[in-house]
Order: C-alpha cells, then sequence, then structure tokens
C-alpha cells in the first residue's frame, strides 16, 4: 500500500478529534465509548487549539487521498504528562489501515522530528494489553510509571 508522511494542513486539524477518538483504547469484548467522550476537558487537552503552541508538531499519513493515520505531541498536562519540557504524543490509525507499516512509519517521522528539533524526550501513556506497547519498546520507549492498567513510557533522544 502506498502511502506518504507529511505535516498536516491548518485546514485538517479538525479531523484530529476523529484521531482522538480512534486512539482511546478499548479493552477486548468491551463497547467502544460514545464519539461524544472526547469532548470531556481530560481529553480535550490533546486538541484544543491544536496547531497555535510553539511544541505542537503534527503529522499525518495519507493513503488514496484521504488521511488514514495522524500523530502530534504538544506539552500538557494529560495521562503521559511527565514533565513541563517534556510533549506527550498521541498516535492513531484507521482501523483498516492498520497492520500495514503505517503507525510505524508515522511514529518514527515524529521521532526524528523532535530529535531534531532539539527535544531531550517524549512521552505517552499506553494500556498495558495494547500491542502497541511492543512498538513503543522496539522504537526505544522505556517504561517509567506502571499504573493500574497502564504504562506510562519515554524516550530520549
Amino acid at each position: 500500500m502506498e502511502y506518504k508522511i507529511r505535516e498536516i494542513k491548518e485546514e485538517e486539524i479538525v479531523k484530529l478529534h476523529r484521531f482522538l477518538y480512534l486512539a482511546i483504547y478499548v479493552h477486548k469484548g468491551e463497547t467502544p465509548p460514545p464519539f461524544d467522550i472526547i469532548y470531556k476537558p481530560e481529553l480535550q487537552v490533546y486538541v484544543d487549539n491544536l496547531g497555535k503552541k510553539k511544541d505542537d508538531h503534527i503529522l499525518v499519513a495519507e493513503a488514496e487521498n484521504r488521511i488514514v493515520g495522524a500523530v502530534w505531541v504538544r506539552i500538557m498536562d494529560d495521562y503521559g504528562h511527565i514533565d513541563d519540557d517534556t510533549p506527550s504524543l498521541i498516535i492513531s490509525v484507521e482501523k483498516e489501515y492498520r497492520g500495514k507499516g503505517i503507525g510505524s512509519s508515522l511514529l518514527s517521522a515524529m521521532l526524528s522530528l523532535l530529535s531534531d528539533l532539539g527535544y531531550k524526550s517524549v512521552s505517552l501513556s499506553c494500556q498495558k494489553e495494547n500491542y502497541a506497547v511492543s512498538l513503543y519498546k522496539r522504537l526505544g520507549f522505556c517504561i517509567v510509571r506502571d499504573i493500574d492498567e497502564e504504562y506510562i513510557m519515554r524516550k530520549t533522544f
């Protein structure tokens, strides 16, 4: 499958609401939450005024003339927060495009961008049973906190 990784266009930022929803981990056998869960304050921190702060960086994967995946970072007090110098990372890929290397490419591109920009590290929060834990570990993320059902992970550059 052909796809390209690129910076998001300003008019596309509204599409990240969908990718925020897709980033919500749903345990096997559970019903996904309603879409409007993303409007809760603890989730709006990921998208509110996104692209307006100096530490907001957003990349998307485009395939078949549409955005099929997104990764973004910003410094915020979220589930994966470590400190005020470490951006938190959010990533998701449309279900029908998973397992094709798009998520790995998005993540690698963002890690390269952050390193080039001089960031010292990046963090994320991930449910322990999420298959992506192995991807994060393979790309150099380490578990820095083990909290109930989730890991807080960090990659240093």
